[in-house]
């Protein structure tokens, strides 16, 4: 018998025993769905933190006090710095990034690259507008003429920064677009040139910002951005600790620009060389790199869940298949004395074993990727279609069904034809 007549001979008795195929293939497509979804679920969560940060800018890094990689738990590098056991500077331990700091280092840092000094004024702060104001959840931010720049800002209206609001750190400042749509309704007119109130200070409105997007991991359009120099005039600046952020024009030298740069801020804070350093370098993309890591674990989880599925799948696949020998002793026997050979037997048991398992996970793939782009429309991101793994589910369901039929299969074909007619 040609494949397609053995084939055909198997899809018929999957199709005449509906309820017990449809049992199996639904045991199959719950394991699958619940690997290839799980899957696709992470990969969305990793699109949407690729585009966050991206859209921070992946080829930029920051110079931060050392204190506040202390409170976050230690950096990218924490154990590396551990494990030189340099000695700190007690009279310089953990002390903040002066302005004077910041200014020396922006004066003299000649790597290829923008570099931007910001300092943080308040996290929590309601802005108004006549009668109108915010939620106290606005962060206002002092930076200066490369701010808007290295965070990836876009200017929708307005202008940046110049020299003389640098110079005078004058009343200035430019809004996201949270928190104009609060103070100037939907439609956002009339927003240049316009007045605000932080606090007891008044602004004048100079730009305002094109949206950046929120997703469930950070928001970036509820901030005010001011002169770095008014928020040191305003909010005490000598108080203040400052941020250093460089933003290197090739990407592929960043390594090269985070040595020069780490080298460079030694001198400016006046560190030897058996001295461990009293700040941190953190990359645009290290917090990125951490989450995409802990994503890892639970791709690693979905996998085990699924081969365990698919293992139970394939101990029932194999039961069915033998009570479906037992079921068609007959059936067979009348088969052999038409003249079908051993081979022919096991090949129509094999191919009803592949036929179960594959349309199972066919099944299980379609399900699982709809249930994992619920997560994609949620976080915003594109819809997933996740090719390897679907791949990967239907060649493993494959390789179950031929595997748990094998057994019945040869069972089958070694049944004497005589007694095989006989049975009842």
């Amino acid at each position: 018998m040609q494949f397609r007549d053995i084939f055909s001979l198997a899809y018929r008795s999957v199709s005449a025993n509906r309820l017990r195929a449809g049992l199996t293939i639904s045991i199959i497509a719950f394991g699958i769905m619940a690997l290839v979804g799980i899957l696709t679920a992470t990969e969305s969560m990793k699109n949407s933190i690729y585009s966050n940060f991206a859209s921070m800018g992946a080829n930029s890094f920051s110079i931060q006090n050392r204190a506040l990689r202390i409170f976050m738990g230690g950096g990218p590098d924490a154990k590396k710095s551990d494990k030189k056991k340099k000695k700190v500077k007690t009279s310089n331990s953990n002390i903040p990034i002066t302005w004077e700091e910041a200014k020396d280092f922006k004066r003299r840092f000649s790597f290829p690259s923008t570099v931007s000094v910001s300092v943080t004024a308040s996290g929590a702060a309601t802005i108004y507008k006549g009668e109108s104001k915010t939620n106290p959840n606005v962060q206002v931010l002092g930076g200066d003429e490369n701010y808007l720049e290295f965070s990836n800002y876009k200017l929708k209206e307005g202008r940046n920064f110049n020299q003389l609001d640098m110079e005078t750190g004058r009343n200035v400042a430019i809004l996201g677009t949270d928190v104009a749509k609060k103070l100037y309704g939907d439609g956002m007119k009339n927003v240049i040139n316009s007045n605000i109130r932080v606090g007891n200070v008044r602004y004048r409105v100079i730009g305002l910002l094109e949206p950046k997007g929120n997703s469930g991991f950070m928001s970036a359009d509820k901030v005010v951005i001011t002169t770095v120099t008014n928020t040191r005039r305003v909010y005490g600046g000598n108080t203040m600790t400052y941020n250093i952020g460089v933003s290197v024009k090739d990407i592929n030298r960043m390594d090269a620009a985070v040595g020069e740069a780490t080298g460079l801020f030694r001198i400016v804070r006046h560190l030897h060389l058996n001295e461990e350093e009293n700040f941190y370098i953190s990359k645009s993309d290290s917090i990125g790199e951490m989450l995409f890591n802990s994503l890892g674990f639970v791709a690693i989880a979905a996998a085990i869940i699924g081969v365990i599925t698919l293992f139970g799948s394939a101990i029932g696949l194999t039961n069915i298949m033998l009570v479906s020998v037992a079921e068609r002793t007959r059936e067979i026997g009348v088969n052999k004395a038409l003249g079908a050979t051993r081979q022919v037997i096991r090949r129509q048991f094999v191919y009803e074993s592949i036929i179960i398992s594959v349309l199972g996970g066919a099944l299980g793939v379609l399900l699982g990727m709809l249930v994992g782009n619920v997560v994609s429309l949620l976080l915003h991101t594109s819809f997933v279609i996740p090719w390897f793994w679907i791949f990967m589910g239907i060649s493993l369901c494959a390789g179950v069904g031929l595997m748990a039929g094998i057994f019945p299969a040869i069972k089958a074909s070694k049944l004497d034809p005589i007694i095989a007619l006989r049975y009842e």
